[in-house]
């Protein structure tokens, strides 16, 4: 089964059901089909065939969900990236992908058009940007709906995504129509969605949140309301004016929806399903979210785009910020953490001890390999295995845990401290916004616990921090900070993952420094 075929389902099942909209502009499924066969009979016209890479760079907007949908029917493979990425940034994903056709808007016209000036591909603007072989609005206004639809096999490549790069080039990531199915299946089960459910199409369609979202909304028959412009409050008005019932976020944007001024002012009653993904949430915040939401269901989901679910616990209230059980169509295992790659699957840790989290690759929703990355395939893919990169820990009663990045692990005084428990206990301070910690290089302990604070009230010092951290019973004295860093922010990925490297480098607006704590 192909992803184009289950939109023809869809739009068949439920014509007249609302799918798509944005603004004042309204899509039944009927309306946005029609929408999509005349970009998909245009895209051929234009040379567009199956396999070929369309990459795409452009905000959350409804011509990128008519875009998707164009694609799937063609067999061709969507590529989506960030806006916001550097012309060599860009080059480099157009040339990895050998793409045939790139999509932009007026927000990256300059940065595409200097990425491919000296390539061939057709460029193809979207909303009046300039410098196009073609825009979207011709392609629409000329397309006759009628196309010639390929036979596609369920294991045809149709995404890829490309990973955020943090550690050196982006990966390419494909992805099969099998592998999108399947993902989305299991995000419709695992959230407990229904027909004709609601939700913001806010997150990412670069990432693979964006995605589920995107997929689980057509197989239900449901309405994705795109917000191509990040303001909370905007998502506040949006979530009342559509009845929203279903959402997924990540925590920062919870973050600033929970604690908005004007938070109350809303009414938010039909949103009864909520769950999050991408980064670690705070008990604080957690709490906050039953407080104020009310949920009925209330996901944490842990996953990545080459597999698409790990794990998810829907029973936060008894253990916030667990990652819970295996997704529906997964097992996992924790091993000896090895950043060289020499771990085996077989290299179990017992319960309470932290290690390497691996899954299993026999899913439906794990990808083969990676794009024109042998190297990187080989050290990812072990023995049917799919080693993360995460570290984590299995309690007593087999629910996991997630301590952060195999190499965000601080070693200090040869201790091995993982960032996020020291997070959650800093986090609770009442004059705490936001906290990441990472480790400083310290010639006596090699590194240093460092803990970079947003504080929520002015009057916040490193000494009453200090104070917390020694009182809490919840933190071994050597993984209480040694230093502490008041910031006016925490720079993360467009998708809420902080970045710890850019703490390391500096790279962070500094509020005042206090001195460093007494050892």
């Amino acid at each position: 089964m192909d992803l184009g075929t289950l939109f023809e389902f869809a739009v068949e099942r439920h014509p007249q059901f609302e799918t798509l909209i944005q603004g004042n502009t309204r899509f039944t499924y009927r309306e946005m089909n029609v929408e999509v066969n005349k970009l998909t009979s245009a895209l051929q016209d234009r040379g567009i065939r199956q396999g070929d890479r369309v990459v795409v760079v452009l905000k959350n907007r409804l011509e990128m969900v008519i875009l998707y949908w164009a694609v799937q029917k063609i067999g061709a493979i969507f590529t989506p990236i960030n806006f916001r990425l550097s012309p060599e940034e860009i080059k480099y994903c157009v040339q990895d992908a050998d793409a045939a056709a790139v999509f932009y808007e007026p927000i990256s016209e300059k940065t595409v058009l200097e990425a491919v000036k000296d390539l061939q591909i057709v460029k193809i603007s979207v909303l009046g940007a300039q410098g196009a072989d073609v825009s979207y609005e011709e392609l629409r206004v000329n397309g006759t709906g009628q196309f010639d639809r390929p036979v596609i096999h369920d294991d045809d490549i149709c995404l890829m995504l490309y990973t955020s790069g943090t550690t050196g080039r982006p990966k390419g990531v494909p992805r099969s129509h099998k592998n999108e199915y399947g993902a989305a299946v299991a995000h419709i089960i695992q959230n407990q969605y229904e027909v004709q459910e609601s939700t913001l199409g806010v997150m990412p369609l670069y990432h693979t949140m964006g995605m589920r979202s995107l997929l689980s909304m057509v197989f239900l028959n449901g309405k994705l309301v795109m917000t191509p412009d990040y303001v909370p409050q905007s998502l506040l008005e949006v979530l009342e004016k559509e009845q929203i019932s279903c959402v997924y976020l990540v925590p920062t944007i919870f973050h600033d929806l929970v604690y908005h001024k004007d938070f109350e002012k809303y009414n938010l009653a039909a949103l009864r399903k909520v769950g999050y993904a991408g980064a670690a949430m705070t008990e604080v915040l957690t709490a906050e979210i039953f407080k104020k939401l009310k949920p009925r269901v209330f996901v944490n989901h842990y996953g990545c785009s080459e597999v698409y679910t790990f794990s998810y616990c829907n029973y936060l209230d008894k253990k916030a910020g667990c990652a819970g059980k295996p997704g529906f169509h997964q097992n996992l295992r924790v091993v000896v953490p090895d950043p060289e790659g020499n771990s085996t699957p077989d290299d179990l840790v017992p319960p309470g001890v932290p290690g390497e989290i691996i899954v299993d690759l026999r899913t439906s929703e794990a990808f083969q390999c990676y794009w024109n990355r042998p190297d990187a395939t080989q050290k990812a893919l072990r023995g049917g295995w799919y080693f993360t990169g995460d570290m984590g820990m299995l309690d007593e009663e087999g629910d996991l845990f997630v301590l952060g990045r195999l190499d965000d692990t601080i070693i200090s005084g040869g201790e091995n401290i993982h960032p996020l428990e020291v997070e959650d206990v800093i986090a609770k301070h009442p004059k705490v916004a936001e906290v990441a910690v990472t480790g400083l290089p310290d010639p006596r302990f090699g590194e240093i616990v460092t803990a970079f604070v947003v504080p929520k009230d002015p009057t916040l010092t490193e000494e009453e921090l200090d104070c917390y951290c020694k009182e809490s019973n919840q933190l071994s004295n050597f993984k209480r900070p040694r230093k502490y860093v008041l910031v006016s922010a925490i720079p993360k990925s467009p998708v809420g993952k902080i970045l710890r490297r850019k703490l390391r480098n500096g790279e962070c607006q500094e509020l005042y420094l206090k001195r460093e704590s007494a050892s």
